[in-house]
């Protein structure tokens, strides 16, 4: 039977200045009236046309990828009729997630029901937004939705090709949808940021950790037990590493790949910890509230991370560290046990990310030219390589073109948190906490973007520079 009140599917909006692309699109919409069968043989046809003619305008381009983009019209179709009779509403699986770092700019304070005071999974089950629209979204073929992903800034630093897109289009549809799903957004109404966001960011670096995944896997015999990959996240705060962790953990999930995820601040000392390190370095403001090295309880990190790398067998578990920020009037201690979240092996990969992952030691001269307080710092900093960025076999580099804009994020979460009535720091409180960190960043960043991180190998090491709305940008 005919769709008895349809929808036009889409991915964001979409306009064209070109004649024959608006006809395209006038008969695409005609596709909502008929059944699965009847708009399946009418889209064969019309989107024929729309390609033979885009063919001989730029042959080089479209006859390699044609047949691809073909086999790709039956997902859409099948997307678009399966959304229309699904429910409603679902629930987001579970999955594990430390609340460490702030959220995207581009997301809304409810769109991801974070619980920013949970020391566990920090995600809560909630409905996600209904697949019918309120009004009439604009048509979006496949052949525009495969033109934006190839005109994304990371193309080339992943190994994507055009080809490569349009032989796999059909995975980047279903991880679209479902990435929608889990930040509860309409795929039928994504903003420009939004769809960038996913297919110009996520999905992308997604693929490259499938690609660093396989060459892992590959040096492994038959037989052999082999470990889960540690992909590192060095970024720093608010740029918004912690919700691509997020994200990717996600779509490892979906895709029946075990993963966990881990962040430098489940490593923080315990309140008692802290106290004692405030002791030892009176009058350092560095080293009096938890951030710079020297706050990190290592021999606890050496003892997870070798733990996790072992679960590569069925029913092996553990459970994972996790931090409490708001514990003794925010000065944080290490969450109780009880609230940690377990995983469980074969793990596939592990996702650990960090404001300072990968950060060298430089000499004391260097550090001391930056803030003479970053000499007992830069010192910790030694033990470092051995506790976390050895086990790190693959990197992604978050790279900022100021860190001031560290501050700006800072405030614009905290501000957001305030109102939304949720307790949080004052602009006075935001200055004072992310002066603590900005010595490091402009001691360790040059290092860190010029040479790589710590120990990292060149071959698997991926560079991602973001503008101040938190989104990738070419750079030589």
């Amino acid at each position: 039977m005919p769709i008895a009140q349809p929808n036009r599917f889409a991915f964001g909006s979409f306009s064209s200045s070109s004649s024959t692309e608006r006809e395209t699109l006038k008969n695409m919409a005609a596709l909502t009236t008929l059944t699965p069968c009847q708009a399946t043989s009418h889209f064969n046809i019309r989107i024929s046309h729309y390609y033979n003619q885009k063919q001989n305008q730029n042959q080089n381009v479209y006859i390699n990828q044609t047949k691809s983009i073909h086999k790709a019209k039956s997902s859409l179709l099948s997307f678009a009729f399966s959304s229309l009779s699904a429910k409603s509403t679902s629930i987001i699986p579970s999955t594990h997630f430390s609340t460490s770092g702030s959220s995207s700019s581009w997301l809304q304070d409810n769109t991801m029901n974070l619980d920013a005071s949970s020391s566990g999974s920090g995600l809560r089950e909630g409905p996600i937004y209904s697949v019918f629209p309120a009004k009439p979204a604009e048509v979006s073929s496949v052949q525009d939705l495969y033109e934006f992903i190839c005109s994304g800034p990371l193309m080339d630093k992943v190994g994507l090709t055009a080809e490569k897109v349009a032989e796999s289009i059909d995975k980047w549809l279903f991880y679209g949808s479902k990435l929608c799903r889990l930040f509860q957004l309409n795929e039928l109404y994504l903003t420009v940021p939004e769809k960038a966001r996913f297919y110009h960011y996520y999905i992308p670096v997604f693929l490259w950790c499938e690609d660093q995944i396989s060459e892992h896997r590959s040096k492994f015999k038959d037989g052999e037990e082999i470990p889960p990959l540690v992909i590192g996240f060095s970024a720093p705060q608010g740029c918004g590493k912690t919700t691509l962790v997020f994200a990717l953990d996600y779509l490892f999930r979906i895709t029946n790949r075990k993963s966990a995820t881990l962040s430098i601040d489940d490593f923080y000392l315990t309140a008692e910890g802290q106290a004692k390190l405030r002791e030892e370095n009176p009058g350092n403001a560095l080293l009096e509230l938890r951030g710079n090295a020297g706050s990190h309880d290592l021999p606890f990190s050496v003892e997870t991370l070798t733990a996790l790398t072992k679960l590569t067998k069925e029913g092996r578990r553990m459970k994972l560290p996790r931090y409490d920020k708001s514990a003794y009037r925010g000065k944080g201690d290490r969450a109780d046990p009880s609230v940690w979240p377990e995983v469980e092996g074969p793990l596939t990969v592990i996702l650990y990310e960090g404001w300072m992952l990968g950060f060298k030691p430089l000499p004391a001269e260097v550090v001391k030219a930056v803030d003479p307080q970053l000499e007992t710092v830069n010192k910790n900093l030694e033990a470092y390589y051995d506790a976390w960025d050895k086990f790190i076999k693959a990197w992604i580099v978050i790279k900022i073109q100021d860190p001031s804009c560290v501050y700006r994020w800072r405030l614009q979460a905290e501000v957001a948190m305030r109102e939304a009535g949720k307790p949080g720091m004052s602009d006075e409180e935001v200055e004072d906490f992310v002066s603590r960190y900005l010595p490091a960043y402009k001691a360790y960043l040059p290092t860190l973007y010029s040479e790589g991180p710590n120990g990292s190998d060149p071959n698997r090491l991926l560079v991602i520079e973001i503008d101040e709305g938190r989104n990738p940008i070419l750079f030589e």
